[in-house]
């Protein structure tokens, strides 16, 4: 429990320490007139408490990825707890913080608006497309994961098919009235029950006393056989950095009043997103240790879902364990629902399509809706069908990221400002990105001696390619 307790510990210090500084470098001017107060509509731009905002982009970002991607990360011993709170504080955070303030001083626009206004028109087009896909992966591989826990706590007639159409027909209102309808109204509460679930599971940690493997006894676990190194940092995602949040984070740019709340909303909700994956990464880590890898009565490898239903009822009794599983439910679903409605947002603003129209809002909505339909009916089609849809909804999260960083870098540099903060983390994610491409069964699947030095290459050429243009920019 040490190690646990000194990383609970330093993603704290991370929010008081470093989040401050990262406020600084951005200097938030509270004088500024905000988007949500200049271009308000009644559907996507409209002011919201802080405090209802900070729930909002809590749930955004958190979906499967601190949950499920922290149980499965956990297989890879106490390295998951360094890559938590490490990847949380210099990158994660920092990424989710920049992608926010940097909408909120630039009319509210969407992450492909942000990188093409640093990395250029071409760069726009392709981020668009990659994050609209994105965002359409992300609704498809949300639902069935809460409509598998929500059919275990139901009748039999109200299976795993009925809660996916009741989860789609949600989206679909989620994405077309005002955030201020369904979202703003309802989010604060799955927000309490995700944090309920947190604080229960945290508690129980300590009152158990689990022992649970510390730094110094080794990073490894005898249970993942993938190597640390990319499939943790991919597997891990929005638990430590995640380039899906970054689309969410121009959301709440639209609704904030004050850019001195983006420290608190930005950066605090994803070191809080930071707690829940260290949380869960703990408490799987000792489930493993009791329990093993694979269910001994069926000889099949434990799902996410099963770990967390399991802990969640064996530590928190019936009804602490119902309420946390809602809150394990809810936090995909209000990632998907925001997913779509950032797709919907994304088209518009690349095509300059106005919102505030209800007609102009389906045509934008209705071939998302269709091709997220048409990925669902391909995961269930065939038997490796969600897997596959997963692992490229994974490697895209990421390398938005890459997208993302790359941006702020830029932006850091022409402010004349510390580039480093994000320059070191697009470079290590780049690595990451291009060497799981390479060594993944998804990807191209070559040897780990390949895969590498692929991944060392592609880090050069970025490094050189950066090099070059700073020093084009500095004499400009």
């Amino acid at each position: 429990m040490i190690t646990f307790s000194l990383a609970l510990v330093l993603l704290i210090v991370g929010y008081l320490v470093y989040g401050k500084y990262i406020d600084k470098l951005f200097k938030p001017d509270a004088s500024r007139k905000t988007p949500a107060v200049t271009m308000a509509d009644g559907v996507d731009f409209i002011p919201l408490p802080t405090w209802k905002i900070f729930m909002i982009q809590f749930l955004n970002i958190a979906g499967l990825g601190p949950i499920f991607g922290a149980i499965m990360g956990a297989q890879f011993g106490t390295a998951s707890y360094l890559w938590i709170v490490f990847g949380t504080i210099f990158a994660g955070a920092v990424h989710d913080f920049f992608s926010g303030a940097l909408s909120i001083r630039n009319s509210g626009e969407s992450l492909p608006e942000i990188i093409g206004r640093y990395l250029g028109l071409t760069t726009k087009k392709v981020a668009c497309i990659f994050t609209v896909l994105l965002m359409i992966l992300v609704g498809a591989v949300f639902v069935s994961g809460p409509a598998e826990l929500l059919a275990g706590m139901t009748p039999d007639y109200m299976d795993m098919y009925f809660w996916m159409v009741v989860i789609f027909l949600y989206y679909i209102l989620a994405t077309m009235l005002p955030i201020d309808k369904i979202i703003g109204r309802i989010y604060p509460l799955f927000a309490f029950a995700l944090l309920f679930m947190a604080v229960g599971i945290l508690v129980m940690l300590y009152v158990k006393s689990p022992e649970l493997p510390e730094m110094w006894e080794g990073f490894g676990t005898k249970y993942e056989k993938n190597p640390i190194f990319p499939m943790m940092f991919i597997s891990i995602a929005c638990g430590a950095i995640s380039g899906f949040h970054a689309t969410q984070s121009p959301l709440m740019a639209r609704c904030m009043v004050n850019e001195k709340h983006c420290r608190p909303i930005f950066y605090g909700a994803m070191v809080t997103e930071g707690v829940v994956a260290l949380i869960w990464a703990a408490a799987a880590t000792y489930f493993f240790h009791e329990n093993g890898i694979v269910d001994k009565a069926t000889g099949i490898a434990y799902s996410g879902a099963k770990v967390a239903t399991d802990i969640s009822n064996q530590w928190l009794g019936t009804f602490g364990g119902i309420l946390a599983i809602l809150g394990i439910v809810a936090a995909p679903i209000t990632s998907g629902d925001t997913a779509l409605r950032s797709a919907r947002l994304i088209v518009a603003d690349f095509l300059g399509i106005e919102q505030r129209s209800i007609a102009k809002r389906l045509l934008i909505c209705i071939p998302i809706f269709l091709l997220t339909v048409g990925l669902l009916v391909f995961s269930f089609s065939n038997a490796e069908g969600f897997k596959i849809i997963w692992r490229y909804f994974a490697w895209c999260n990421q390398t938005l990221s890459v997208f993302t960083l790359w941006a702020i870098t830029v932006y850091l540099v022409k402010n004349r400002k510390n580039f480093w903060v994000t320059l070191i983390p697009a470079l290590f994610m780049t690595c990451v990105c291009s060497t799981y491409i390479l060594i993944a069964p998804e990807g191209f699947s070559r040897s780990p001696v390949i895969s590498y030095w692929g991944g060392t290459a592609c880090v050069i050429v970025a490094a050189i390619w950066f090099v070059v243009w700073y020093r084009k920019s500095v004499k400009h």
